[in-house]
């Protein structure tokens, strides 16, 4: 869960865009980077209109935003999970970006269509959360992806701060090929890391009080006691909570940058 009161903040320092970009991007006839669509609320709105939401299983609630790669190809597929905001127009903007890098993917909503605009709000919502049927949704979700006739079958997850644990807890529930971790909760066990089938991606700031060094060095610890210490990969940034969010006054553009990097890498090596 993320508790830090400025994980999203209008006042954040945000990348620069011109007028005339701005309104070529929104006519349909520029494009512009990740960055500067995630700061700024119009640039964001207009990108995730291009997923499509989707109801997965209306038993369960599984339910999300879809984003699906031009032409007819198979590709591999992503899943997101959203910060404690919830599926807001950032996390189908950053779903929109990888579907136009050639993957399948599904931003999961897991608060059930409510969106979150303070952190009280977000608190409210993320205290809802059910484990097991959160689990049961996230597993639907990879059925959903592995099965769906546009994917080749291999899956990673992804997921930022509350979306970061249960990126975490999605790969340990079932299996999946690739798992990135953006600051999040990481206290599982060796006997729950045992489950893992595929490599993992940690992303971490050093000034983060909350997702911080003692908590991350005892998931490696654990790690290593399950035997799966050599598929991990943990980063540490000179940053704080949620420096990977354009939004938050936190972030870090360096930082940021290089961890996408990375994770594109990442899910190159592991998903093709």
């Amino acid at each position: 869960m993320c508790e830090i009161e400025n994980c999203n903040d209008e006042n954040a320092k945000k990348p620069e865009v011109s007028d005339a970009q701005r309104r070529a991007f929104l006519a349909g006839t520029a494009t512009l980077p990740l960055a500067v669509l995630l700061a700024y609320p119009d640039l964001s709105k207009a990108a995730a209109s291009k997923t499509k939401p989707i109801v997965i299983d209306e038993a369960t609630g599984t339910m999300g935003a879809l984003a699906v790669p031009k032409g007819n190809n198979k590709h591999p597929a992503i899943l997101l999970i959203h910060e404690w905001w919830g599926l807001n127009d950032n996390i189908k903007t950053v779903a929109a970006e990888y579907a136009a890098l050639g993957y399948l993917t599904l931003a999961i909503d897991l608060h059930g269509g409510k969106v979150a605009t303070t952190p009280t709000e977000a608190r409210a919502l993320t205290g809802a959360i059910q484990s097991d049927k959160a689990t049961t949704q996230l597993t639907k979700a990879v059925d959903y992806l592995r099965n769906h006739k546009r994917s080749t079958g291999k899956i990673g997850t992804n997921g930022w701060c509350f979306g970061g644990a249960w990126s975490l807890n999605t790969a340990i529930a079932t299996p999946v090929d690739a798992t990135v971790i953006y600051y999040g909760r990481v206290t599982r066990n060796a006997s729950d890391l045992k489950k893992l089938k595929g490599p993992i991606m940690g992303h971490f700031g050093t000034l983060d009080r909350f997702i911080n060094q003692e908590m991350v060095s005892g998931f490696e610890a654990e790690l290593k006691k399950a035997g799966k210490d050599k598929d991990a990969t943990i980063y540490w940034y000179d940053a704080n909570h949620a420096f990977a969010n354009p939004s938050s006054a936190v972030y870090d553009k360096e930082d940021a940058m290089l961890a996408w990097d990375r994770t594109l890498k990442f899910y190159q090596q592991h998903l093709g």
